[in-house]
């Protein structure tokens, strides 16, 4: 056991102990071992999606032994953990520990708001707080390795990965993913409560055509490196560990394949350092995807592009030793893959303490603590998203005579830990009636009924719910998508509703009593059949543990909303994919869209609805009312180098202390390519109590106003520019300034 048992003679006397401890195994290596470094496999029979294996299953003990496998993904367990960890490293020939990764997207056993969600709270220290949870009780369990955060900007609803994502805006995810970077590895790596970060899917994963799962992405690399690009490396930069490549292909090549993508930018470009793992089998889908022979030419293009780590395809372990024998693979990319899974490995500190993370008695303390809860219901109402509240229906008083509750998802445990929520309990969350029952006062009676099932055209359920509308004096109805209808293969072609859903609301509308509309999704959906229909609407994504109660202090005013959107709602799924940061285009359309069908034909416009979304990327109401004032510049020139600041004034003239998303676009008149109509590049969410005005400022500089060129050479060009500061991506207040020429 060289692995262990030489820890000591490496260290004496050298000046990089992680290198020469890495070099002395390297050096020791067979051609076998080094591939097995580089194996990772799921810790259960094949599946399409993680598996759970917490018992003491001897499936993986041999392989362990013979250094087959660098490690194992989504198990759990600190004792399991600790009996492979110790087979690993008392009956391997080097004595190598093993790595142990998961798929900890939004929470561990205390399940948090999926992204989508916790990205519409705008609220940094809130999602990185939220990962620390995920990071503890995971790493409680043995995990040491997360295969998150997801960072690919997803600007099309029909993907059903825009659930995991940060959603449109590569500004607001690159802080997204710097702030879940640093939740899940903190200031040190090695702490037994910090795991490794994976940013994903590397690169472009999130435009797929058609909004299909997996499907073909083709873009120019102006707009890769513009849109898709910055939050991987925001990513990188705040240190993530590992990054994992992409299932697409990207310009005619499979990314796990792709030079350009992997040496060039992520590599050369970047300096990234550590480890590349593959998504599932996504090295041995080369082959499908035709851009290469059999499993073997898969295995070396991909060693050769830079995946270190081949997760499920067998295609290392399988082919590898036999093409370096051969000659056909030189076995320099060989070592280097093995040399930055060894410095992972290193790195998390595992070859001082491979049991580090095998704490059984962190495992009964620190899983689902109450303190862990209350994180997770802050986060969840920091994540709800107020869309409309005509008369001000909202908040609800807590001494109503009757509320009926309706809808499919009204007493839904099982669906609100939403998807990828693999190691959360469905026993656990707690209900949105359960919150409304809790907020209420003791006279209130709570009148229930399902009214329709989530997919079916089922209509029996309708008139009970209807009947009980009736009796109430206001009716929520608890409506949208369930947890499979979500995430990783579950594109949608029509955005709607799913089931009757659609109808129930129509019917319930019928009433006369008034409506909330209270929707789960994990995307932007169709929601314009209900503007008229229904007094407020409330998005609350899914919400995990703590859905109901979070729900309920919104509903009830116990928690005055602040969530904005992280995406565009569309009026019709014939909208996408739609984001706010379009370009003009030679004839924009932005009059009257009656005069525009007829007088004023020739324009970039549906003949049968406006362009302009449903909702606005960066929108959210309040219970609180904010004003704001003119912008003031420090000055309406600016010199290369340096920066002018841009304020406003921000008043909330309600009686109640609200926050605010104050939020800063750029716009960019004229560019040796042409530039969008915004850009977001900085926001601040700020508290302010009833009455009071605080002055918002942001610096502009040369940086904010940079794009890739017409030879692709990256920065700002002199002109005028437009800086816009407001309430969301639509509603602002502006003023002009120049950059001038050098």
């Amino acid at each position: 056991m060289l692995g262990m048992g030489s820890c000591e003679q490496e260290k004496g006397g050298s000046s990089n102990p992680r290198e020469e401890k890495v070099e002395f195994l390297l050096s020791q290596m067979t051609i076998e071992e080094k591939v097995g470094q580089l194996n990772f496999q799921v810790g259960d029979l094949f599946h399409t999606g993680p598996t759970v294996r917490t018992s003491n299953s001897d499936k993986f003990d041999e392989g362990i032994r013979k250094g087959e496998i660098t490690g194992l993904f989504n198990i759990h367990g600190a004792a399991y953990t600790r009996r492979l960890q110790d087979i690993a490293v008392k009956e391997s020939r080097l004595g190598i520990p093993l790595i142990f990764g998961a798929d900890v997207i939004h929470g561990f056993k205390t399940v948090f708001p999926i992204p989508l969600a916790s990205a519409a709270s705008w609220d940094l220290e809130a999602i990185e707080q939220a990962e620390r949870v995920a990071a503890i009780e995971s790493t409680a369990a043995g995990i040491n390795l997360n295969f998150a955060p997801m960072v690919d900007i997803a600007r099309d609803a029909r993907w059903g990965r825009v659930a995991e994502s940060a959603g449109e805006d590569p500004y607001l995810g690159s802080q997204v993913a710097i702030a879940r970077v640093k939740g899940f590895q903190g200031n040190d790596l090695s702490d037994t409560t910090t795991l490794a970060a994976c940013i994903k899917h590397f690169a472009a994963y999130g435009a797929p055509e058609g909004g299909r799962e997996y499907n073909t992405v083709d873009m120019s690399e102006r707009r890769l490196r513009e849109t898709y690009l910055p939050p991987y490396k925001a990513g990188i930069d705040a240190g993530a560990a590992t990054v994992m490549t992409s299932f697409n292909e990207l310009n005619g090549i499979p990314v796990s394949g792709n030079f350009f993508l992997m040496r060039e930018i992520l590599r050369g470009e970047w300096g990234f350092k550590g480890a590349v793992v593959s998504d599932w089998q996504s090295i041995s889908e080369m082959v499908v995807h035709g851009n290469v022979a059999n499993d073997a030419e898969a295995a070396s293009l991909a060693l050769r592009a830079g995946v270190d780590l081949d997760m499920m395809a067998d295609g290392y372990i399988d082919h590898i030793p036999a093409l370096v024998a051969a000659g056909e693979l030189d076995v320099s990319y060989v070592d280097e893959a093995v040399r930055n899974v060894l410095r992972l490995k290193y790195d998390l500190g595992l070859f001082e303490d491979p049991y580090r993370y095998c704490d059984t008695v962190r495992e009964q303390t620190e899983i689902r603590s109450d303190q862990h809860l209350a994180i997770a219901r802050d986060v969840a109402r920091k994540s709800i998203v107020l869309l409309q509240n005509e008369d001000d229906l909202l908040p609800l008083a807590k001494d109503y005579k009757s509320i009926a509750v309706i809808g499919p998802l009204a007493d839904n445990q099982a669906d609100m830990n939403g998807s990828w929520s693999f190691f959360g309990e469905p026993q656990h969350p707690v209900t949105f009636i359960e919150g409304v029952q809790e907020a209420v006062g003791p006279t209130t009676q709570i009148l229930h009924a399902q009214g329709a099932n989530l997919y079916d055209n089922e209509e029996d359920l309708m008139e009970e719910a209807v009947a009980l509308a009736k009796q109430a004096e206001v009716a929520l109805l608890f409506v949208g998508e369930p947890a499979i209808m979500n995430g990783e293969a579950a594109s949608r072609s029509n955005i709607k509703l799913p089931g009757v859903q659609e109808k129930l609301v129509e019917e319930v509308a019928k009433t006369g009593t008034p409506i909330v509309l209270v929707v789960q999704c994990g995307r932007a959906l169709d929601l314009s059949a209900f503007r008229e229909k229904v007094s407020a609407i409330v998005v609350v994504w899914t919400l995990g543990s703590e859905a109901g109660h979070a729900a309920a202090d919104v509903l009830f005013g116990d928690h005055n909303p602040s969530g904005k959107l992280p995406v565009s709602f569309p009026r019709s799924v014939g909208q996408v994919p739609l984001y706010y940061s379009q370009k003009q285009t030679g004839r924009p359309y932005d009059g009257d869209y009656n005069e525009a069908k007829t007088t004023r034909v020739y324009l970039s416009k549906y003949y049968d609805i406006e362009n302009t979304p449903l909702w606005p990327f960066g929108y959210g109401l309040s219970y609180s009312n904010f004003e704001y004032s003119d912008i003031r510049l420090s000055a309406h020139e600016m010199s290369p180098g340096e920066k002018i600041s841009a304020s406003v004034e921000v008043t909330n003239t309600s009686d109640r202390d609200g926050v605010e998303v104050v939020q800063m676009y750029i716009r960019d008149y004229v560019g040796s390519v042409t530039r969008p109509v915004s850009e977001l590049k900085g926001f601040q969410k700020v508290l302010l109590k009833a009455g009071e005005t605080k002055e918002i400022r942001f610096e502009v500089g040369e940086e904010d106003l940079a794009f890739y060129r017409a030879d692709m050479s990256f920065g700002a060009e002199p002109g005028l520019f437009r800086v816009m500061i407001g309430t969301s991506s639509s509603d602002y207040k502006a003023a002009e300034f120049s950059l001038s020429k050098e």
